[in-house]
């Protein structure tokens, strides 16, 4: 079943009826040719419940298709605890693949970090044009995973501003995977020490890594050291495996 996301603006106020425009109009009248009587789930953006909510086409207009409600699903698809994923820019595009794994993985929020081994650096234009790719991969791995919400990509930031960042959001777990980090065990118990409710950041170094000064810059502000096992990750397989790991934990 295909799978939207509405402003609450398109729904009546007892979610009886829900109006799709814009783009996602021509995707189901134009691309994929749906019909009066075939169903979709919505999420409603700003909506943090992760409610979905299921309609079937009742009617076409010229720039709209009209939804009859069918039924609501309370629980969603949303994890119970916010997962903030804290990435050292990577080279070529696996930025992209990053995000769309982390998104069907069930992470809250993505902040891309400039870090001093990074040998992608993007200058102010740049960063602002890949945001905007970004926030779309997002959005397009929200919607084939039917996520309740699309998670937000960030404007890059340095590492003393991802630590600032955790601050004032709040996080109550801090995790960075590293090499010196006690054994497995050590990380088993640190996951399973975390109850559904508190939220976590995830910080993930770039190809080569986080440098001495920027781990001790971590371990001075309560970011946990952990190991993801005893082979080296590289940077686009170590959240998946952090956030994989954290999911499970998650939705026992």
């Amino acid at each position: 079943m295909y799978h939207f996301f509405v402003e609450s603006s398109q729904l009546t106020s007892d979610f009886g009826e829900v109006q799709i425009t814009g783009s996602d109009h021509n995707h189901i009248a134009n691309v994929l040719r749906m019909k009066v009587g075939e169903q979709f789930s919505v999420s409603i953006l700003s909506d943090d419940s992760g409610k979905e909510l299921f309609y079937e086409i009742s009617s076409f207009t010229e720039d709209s298709v009209i939804g009859k409600l069918c039924f609501i699903e309370e629980n969603g698809h949303e994890l119970p605890s916010k997962i903030y994923l804290f990435q050292g820019l990577p080279k070529v595009d696996k930025m992209e693949l990053i995000i769309q794994k982390a998104v069907e993985l069930g992470a809250y929020r993505i902040i891309p970090m400039s870090t001093k081994r990074c040998i992608v650096k993007l200058d102010d234009k740049k960063a602002v044009s890949k945001q905007k790719r970004w926030q779309a991969i997002s959005e397009a791995a929200a919607k084939q995973s039917k996520r309740g919400i699309i998670p937000e990509v960030e404007m890059p930031l340095t590492m003393k501003q991802a630590i600032e960042y955790c601050k004032k959001e709040a996080i109550d777990v801090k995790l960075i995977p590293y090499e010196n980090a006690k054994d497995i065990s050590f990380t088993k118990n640190i996951i399973e020490g975390i109850k559904p409710g508190k939220s976590v950041a995830v910080f993930i170094g770039p190809e080569g890594g986080f440098s001495e000064e920027e781990i001790e810059l971590c371990l001075s502000n309560d970011i946990q050291p952990i190991t993801l096992g005893k082979r080296i990750l590289r940077t686009e397989t170590a959240g998946f495996t952090a956030i994989s790991w954290l999911m499970y934990h998650l939705e026992r």
